[in-house]
């Protein structure tokens, strides 16, 4: 099944064309290394949280926008292989030396899917990081799985669900700290991808509305402490289209 690593990036709003030109040079390279999917969305719809949101989580500065982003591989072994790979070929030195953002707030992690729903590639995503409360695992991938057809049904082309798996402790941030997890407490790395901003707008109208979307029990998750937020897609390697 899929796996991922999922990053979260402040760059400063200004760089946006400099941040594209970084994940263009990059691109080729991760696709040789093993990647069967690269794709960088920038941050256009992101709410304050009461508690954490996307900027609190990289700790961003004034002017500075959030990046969601995230490599596919066909398993953690392909993964670990292509960032072997990544760490001894000298080309990615000049890739390094482009990047336009803060390297000490960026967060990355590794993350197994649970749920992956659609096959289709989206210009509009709606990111998630969220705490999975201890022992509720299981709950938490049926309560996505039921969810995802209906997001489905309503306009969305994509929806791939995540869980922790290689999710290192960063000097600044990192997920567990994005989310204030708790001991015992794993991390949920998701997106939905719909087709544009106004589909997902609508999508979301209906998504809302539909009562086999009313939770079942309690909620396997500390939704106070989960963040999300929409993203339009800046590169996406199995369209090769950018905004």
């Amino acid at each position: 099944m899929t796996y991922v690593e999922g990053f979260l990036v402040p760059v400063p709003a200004d760089k946006k064309d400099a941040y594209r030109t970084h994940a263009r040079g990059a691109a080729p390279l991760l696709l040789e290394f093993g990647a069967r999917r690269m794709v960088e969305s920038w941050g256009d719809d992101l709410p304050d949280g009461k508690v954490t949101d996307f900027k609190r989580a990289v700790q961003a500065e004034a002017g500075e926008a959030v990046v969601f982003s995230w490599f596919e591989y066909p398993s953690k072994a392909a993964r670990d292989a292509a960032n072997q790979r990544m760490m001894s070929d000298p080309r990615m030195d000049e890739v390094a030396a482009s990047a336009p953002f803060d390297g000490k707030r960026m967060i990355l992690g590794g993350f197994e899917a649970i749920v992956d729903e659609g096959a289709g590639q989206g210009s509009y995503i709606d990111g998630f990081v969220v705490p999975v409360l201890p022992g509720k695992g299981e709950a938490y991938r049926a309560m996505a799985a039921k969810a995802a057809p209906i997001f489905r049904e309503h306009g969305a082309v994509r929806v791939l669900e995540t869980v922790a798996d290689d999710v290192p402790n960063g000097e600044v941030t990192d997920f567990y700290r994005a989310v204030k997890a708790e001991d015992g407490e794993t991390i949920v790395f998701s997106f939905i991808e719909w087709p544009d901003k106004a589909t997902r707008d609508a999508g979301w109208q209906k998504v809302m509305a539909d009562d086999r979307m009313k939770p079942e029990g309690d909620m396997p998750f500390a939704g106070p402490r989960m963040f999300w937020g929409g993203f339009e897609r800046l590169l996406d390697t199995a369209t090769t289209a950018s905004t």
